[in-house]
């Protein structure tokens, strides 16, 4: 073996071994599975339901099973609701390994809220209230009486742990993320509306629209098909009519087409192209005769964020499907609705949200307690927590903080104009506060809440999952610093505001 094999060989058993140095966790569920014998507290789209949209025990327990063995026949041995209709997706990949980074078991996130508590009621009325506000211009919060009345309510709920600015929920506070940098600037990330320079192409940030005012699934029929897998026509999208982001219907309507680690790139490759300063730690920022490139350069980074990208998959969907495997906020509608219509009595579920005024004017709007959703399909199928488009946001997002200087202001900040064709000046008391560091972690935030005004997941889902992302990225960065020549170091701000040095 040649000098070479074996270093390399002993770089990989050192990286191996750390793993083993590592604390792991215990996986902890909220319990609620074992406690309701009906499992009306946890996912269970694409399996048979009964009228009421319960699953069939049975189907369950096999699902169980398949998850308790990790045998490929036993997944595919899994009733399904409907004949040729739609699938599971991928609960095996939580059993994957991984050569960088630390391994998918190795991570954990806290149970979920139960539905006795205050803090599901208050995600579940603000996910309401995203339905109701689905085509309110996120410029028009401000002056918008549907936002002031969502603020208000959202404000007098007992556990509602969402961003306020002096204890209250405001408009300019609501469904934005909770770092520091989300409560600065308009709702949109500059990383969302400007150009993207990719190679030799100017990209503006100009995307299909849908028809707004068209929701789906608040018929009970229509819902019911649904939870048991039936698939359903795709929603119809304007090629031609592009716009730039404006509504929460525009923003849900772009993660539920986009690539994973689209928005990160894209923002990877605005910052390459405004040339914005590496972290002050990358070796080459104050070389005299060299650049990084396939190390500690352009090309590193832009592969580096689309790496975090299948490991941060691989994390969230063992929590998802062998840990928590809470259910969708549809099929949570679906209980408030069989409750409020005397056709179940759910007495498990909080009262806040029952009482709550979100869920009666949905009532008086579409004849139903069902929460409206904004794709046809309603959800994915695979359990809601953690997210995945949450937890790519915050391994991508992460690895971008590290690589760039988080200090450095975006100057010239923007918004779209009324009608989405155009951006414009953002002349904002806040215009000059725009930083690397901040819409980093707004595009995160905006990305992963744009699933939740889709009506598919909830706000613990996000925030929950852009740590266990960043947690992902910590351990490839190591890695990667390990691995590399250059003495390097990487400094970033994580969600919870602390800074970190690798």
């Amino acid at each position: 073996m040649s000098d070479r094999a074996a270093d390399a060989r002993t770089r990989r058993q050192l990286s191996a071994d750390d793993l083993l140095r590592l604390p792991w966790p215990d996986h902890v569920s909220n319990g609620e599975e074992n406690e309701y014998g009906s499992f009306v507290a946890n996912y269970s789209k694409g399996l048979p339901h009964d009228d009421f949209g319960e699953v069939d025990p049975a189907a369950y327990h096999a699902l169980r099973r398949a998850l308790c063995t990790g045998r490929p026949e036993h997944f595919e041995a899994v009733p399904l609701g409907v004949r040729r209709g739609r699938r599971l997706v991928n609960p095996q990949a939580g059993l994957a390994f991984d050569v960088e980074g630390p391994d998918a078991h190795a991570l954990a996130i806290p149970p979920a809220p139960r539905l006795d508590s205050a803090e599901n009621s208050a995600e579940a009325v603000e996910l309401y209230w995203m339905a109701l506000c689905r085509d309110v211009p996120f410029t028009e919060f401000a002056d918008s009486p549907l936002a002031e009345h969502a603020a208000a309510e959202l404000t007098g709920l007992t556990d509602f742990r969402g961003p306020k600015k002096g204890g209250r929920v405001t408009p300019g506070t609501l469904f934005r993320g909770s770092t520091r940098g989300d409560l600065r600037g308009p709702y949109l990330s500059q990383f969302l509306l400007r150009d993207i320079q990719y190679g030799t192409l100017r990209v503006p940030q100009r995307h299909d629209t849908v028809c707004p005012g068209e929701d789906f699934l608040t018929e009970v029929d229509a819902w019911l098909a649904v939870q048991r897998g039936r698939a359903v026509e795709p929603i119809v999208r304007d090629h031609g009519d592009r716009r730039y982001l404006r509504t929460p219907r525009d923003l849900a309507n772009y993660v539920h087409f986009d690539a994973l680690y689209e928005a990160y790139l894209n923002a990877c490759l605005i910052l390459l192209d405004l040339g914005a300063p590496e972290d002050p730690g990358n070796p080459y920022r104050h070389s005299a005769n060299q650049d990084g490139f396939g190390t500690y350069g352009g090309p590193g980074i832009l592969s580096l964020v689309t790496e975090v990208a299948t490991r941060a998959l691989k994390a969230v969907w063992f929590q998802k499907w062998f840990v928590h495997r809470r259910l969708r906020p549809e099929a949570f509608g679906g209980r408030v609705h069989q409750h409020l219509s005397g056709r179940r009595d759910y007495n498990m579920i909080d009262r806040e949200v029952l009482n709550s005024d979100a869920v009666k004017r949905v009532h008086r709007e579409c004849g139903s307690y069902l929460l409206p959703q904004a794709f046809p399909e309603g959800s994915p199928l695979h359990p809601a927590y953690g997210a995945g488009h949450a937890t790519v946001a915050g391994a991508c997002v992460t690895v971008l903080k590290a690589w760039f200087d988080e200090s450095w202001v975006l100057a010239d900040p923007v918004v779209p104009n009324a009608d989405g064709t155009e951006p414009v000046p953002y002349d904002g008391e806040d215009a000059r506060a725009l930083t690397v560091g901040g819409e980093l972690d707004k595009v995160a935030a905006n990305i992963a809440i744009g699933r939740n005004l889709a009506g598919v997941h909830w706000r613990t889902d996000y925030t929950a999952s852009v740590r266990l992302g960043e947690a992902v990225a910590i351990g490839v960065l190591r890695d990667q610093l390990r691995l590399s020549h250059e003495d390097a170091s990487l400094t970033f701000t994580r969600f919870d505001g602390t800074a970190m040095t690798l």
